[in-house]
């Protein structure tokens, strides 16, 4: 069920009335009949019931092999790092056999199907198993580990959610009793979320799509504003889904963890991933990173640590060179800040701060692209594409209901001239959007509404809402 239709407002009211009702007169109930919930969101997924049905099969399978692993690992005298091994191997192989298969057989066997969001259950998983063998989450009786798994804001594209902050949550007196702050707070970061994913990311969507169909006839010009448009078009895709969830969840009493933090005010790669997909960089850090040794054996061991968790960053995003290639490209950037030292420290801000971004938008070239030669073939076109504006074909999908009435509105409007004016609205936009020191996750914590910030999110939202027909699918679902 997508975050952006009709259906899933249904859901979510129908869920809450549901939930919170029945929640005050019993915790218990409440946290079953919101597990419940989240199966029947999973079920309503893509594809049919038909694959939503075996995708959950797979995920149920897999929170019963940790269920079952805690249990053991809670036991007096009991293998615990042999069993923290076999529920950990049996986490990745699970994901492997769907997730690539293809790509480690060169092509000669395939899955042909993977369970909606197995790649972000994976890892949550494995840091419950992690968390539970380590001592730092203590199991309690009752906790719901189905909720934990299937939980409907995050089981398809995240955050990833630490258990150790998860599950006090729900012994806690806010979950299912949520206050009017809750309320106000979630409403607005919904809203934000779903302006973020349709007016922004979407219309950003339409050039980037339309220029890697016609990679060949790119200006330079034109390659920048592809490159430039992916660069804003995953940001504003990604962190819209997680303010949406962000806000679904507080509505029900429950904060999830700050996935974004306006990363692209970033100084340096390094910076970047304290700010990009948090929770990744954290269970990466904390499950891969540390015990491979973090810091602690030397320079040699800590770059190569480094270029291995990007590595495997790369590859958790998708199967293919061009994910593995972003990956490295990542990880040899923060090391070779590393190796810079303090002497990159002394460039100016500014400077500091475009040689990042610059970076930024070159990597996210492969991370886009289908093949690792159509990336370079758009590198080449920004770097020596000529000087011609871009084709008026780059930019025709671009608002092109709303352009179109306008024109029927005002006649005498200049058709390129309105697309290219439409153009430097939605980059200066969206730039001054992604550059904006506060977050919409940040803003919740002391969110006070406003007549004129109603005003302005409910005439944005109304416009998402006559765009339900149109709207993509979010891009990290694919993941």
């Amino acid at each position: 069920m997508s975050f952006q239709s009709l259906a899933f407002c249904v859901f979510l009211a129908a869920a809450l009335a549901v939930c919170l009702t029945l929640g005050r007169r019993s915790a218990r109930l409440g946290t079953q009949l919101l597990a419940a919930a989240s199966l029947v969101f999973y079920l309503l997924g893509p594809g049919g019931w038909r694959t939503a049905l075996g995708g959950l099969s797979v995920l149920l399978l897999g929170i019963a092999v940790t269920a079952r692993a805690i249990r053991r690992m809670a036991r007096p005298g009991a293998s615990r790092r042999r069993t923290l091994a076999l529920a950990c191997g049996y986490h990745i192989a699970l994901l492997v056999i769907f997730k690539y298969t293809g790509f480690f057989t060169g092509g000669a066997v395939e899955v042909g199907w993977a369970p909606l969001g197995l790649s972000f259950f994976t890892f949550q998983q494995l840091w419950l198993l992690k968390e539970a063998y380590t001592g730092e989450y203590a199991p309690a009786p009752g906790d719901p580990l189905l909720l934990y798994g299937v939980f409907f804001p995050t089981v398809t594209s995240g955050p990833i959610l630490r258990p150790g902050a998860f599950f006090p949550q729900l012994r806690g007196g806010r979950f299912l009793h949520p206050d009017w702050h809750d309320a106000a707070a979630g409403l607005y970061a919904i809203c934000c979320g779903t302006v973020k994913k349709m007016l922004l990311a979407d219309s950003f969507g339409a050039v980037v799509n339309s220029g890697w169909g016609r990679l060949e006839e790119l200006s330079a010009p034109a390659a920048w504003l592809v490159m430039l448009g992916y660069t804003l078009q995953l940001y504003f895709d990604f962190s819209g889904y997680c303010d949406i969830a962000a806000g679904a969840a507080r509505l029900f009493g429950i904060r999830l963890p700050a996935n974004f933090n306006s990363p692209y005010r970033s100084t340096s790669v390094t910076e970047f991933w304290k700010r990009w997909h948090i929770t990744l960089t954290s269970f990466l850090r904390e499950c891969l990173y540390f015990p491979l040794g973090g810091s602690r054996r030397g320079t040699a061991r800590t770059y190569l640590n480094i270029l291995i968790i990007f590595l495997v960053s790369g590859l958790w995003h998708g199967a293919g060179w061009t994910f593995l290639a972003w990956g490295a490209l990542h990880g040899l950037a923060q090391v070779a800040e590393r190796a810079w030292g303090s002497g990159r420290d002394r460039l100016p801000r500014a400077l500091r701060w475009g040689l990042t971004f610059l970076f930024l938008n070159i990597a996210w070239v492969f991370f886009r692209a289908p093949d690792c030669a159509s990336a370079l073939e758009l590198l080449r076109r920004a770097a020596a594409g000529g000087l011609a504006l871009p084709e008026e074909w780059l930019l025709e999908e671009l608002f092109a209901s709303e352009i179109a009435g306008l024109e029927v509105l005002l006649p005498s409007i200049s058709h390129p001239g309105l697309l290219l004016t439409v153009t430097a609205g939605l980059y200066g936009c969206g730039l001054i959007a992604a550059l904006w020191p506060r977050n919409v996750t940040g803003r919740m914590e002391d969110f006070r509404p406003t007549l004129w910030r109603g005003a302005a999110l409910t005439a944005l939202t109304l416009w998402c809402v006559l765009s339900f027909n149109g709207v993509t699918g979010f891009i990290y679902s694919n993941f």
